[in-house]
């Protein structure tokens, strides 16, 4: 089905006016933050090649480029600021219209909105893992002890990639000088699923029991390009639980869409939050299977 754009609007509000929904969101969401994506509007301009788990864990050298760009672009995330779109998700939870959250973002941007039931499939860049112990550590104390191991190197980048990748020369990047694990001297590594790596079992199950459950799944700001996220859109279109996509662009998911609204998520997510305040707007949502109420 594919609607106009108002028509969608108004369909979407309808669909999510019933409650029972599950977001998933991506980094579309968190441009409007100025935090760059990799696919969509902002991605385009790019060509960035994200680290892989395989480099980043074989080569100190890696790990050294990654360090080094990552604690100079982590100042820029750690500003970063909710938008209009984090916003109305985290009123539409408050108002017990969702069943919960599933972000692809890292960026922890849906919790400083006020959001509570977030899953963050990715994980988040807020949190340092130690690959031999576990130990895990605030960026913020990483921060420190990066400044204190590195007093003297102020690289200024010439760009920012997603996830607070910055732009460095070589020279800025070969006299960086990376930590380890406090406790056994081990690899750290942000609490992040690099490319490469698998999202662990147990959060994905968690993810596909939360997608069976809804009443509606409606993706934000993902292209859907990766499996990690678009598995659970093939899972609502299996269990013929409607999927509503609001993206700038197409996606991968649109075939499993009930409706797709081509737009900026924060001027979107705006007007839904105003439709939901005014029930003459809502539009009955179409093509839903009689008596479907959820799992």
């Amino acid at each position: 089905m594919r609607d106009a754009r108002t028509g969608a609007a108004g369909v979407l509000a309808g669909l999510v006016a019933g409650g029972g929904v599950v977001i998933l969101s991506g980094a579309g969401l968190s441009t409007e933050s100025g935090i760059p994506d990799y696919r969509g509007q902002t991605g385009r301009s790019r060509r960035a090649e994200p680290v892989t788990y395989q480099a980043f864990t074989a080569s100190a050298a890696a790990r050294q480029r990654y360090w080094a760009r990552s604690h100079s672009g982590w100042r820029h995330i750690a500003r970063a600021t909710p938008n209009a779109g984090h916003r109305v998700v985290a009123e539409l939870e408050q108002r017990g219209l969702l069943a919960g959250i599933i972000t692809q973002n890292v960026d922890g941007l849906h919790q400083a909105a006020g959001a509570r039931q977030v899953t963050e499939l990715h994980g988040s860049l807020h949190r340092v893992v130690c690959l031999g112990c576990g130990r895990r550590a605030t960026r913020e104390r990483l921060g420190r002890r990066l400044c204190a191991a590195n007093p003297d190197w102020n690289a200024s980048p010439s760009g920012l990639n997603p996830d607070g990748d910055a732009v460095l020369a070589g020279p800025d990047v070969a006299r960086f000088q990376v930590v380890d694990c406090e406790d056994c001297g081990g690899l750290l590594k942000p609490d992040v699923v690099f490319f490469g790596e698998n999202v662990p079992p147990a959060r994905v199950q968690q993810c596909y029991q939360l997608t069976g459950g809804a009443r509606a799944l409606v993706v934000l700001g993902s292209s859907l390009t990766v499996m990690s996220g678009y598995r659970f859109v093939r899972h609502a279109a299996k269990l013929a639980i409607p999927v509503a996509i609001v993206n700038q662009g197409p996606t991968r998911g649109d075939a499993h869409a009930l409706l797709t609204l081509d737009a900026p998520l924060g001027r979107a997510l705006t007007a839904l939050a105003g439709a939901l305040a005014s029930p003459a707007s809502l539009t009955a949502p179409s093509g839903l299977r009689s008596g479907h109420t959820g799992r």
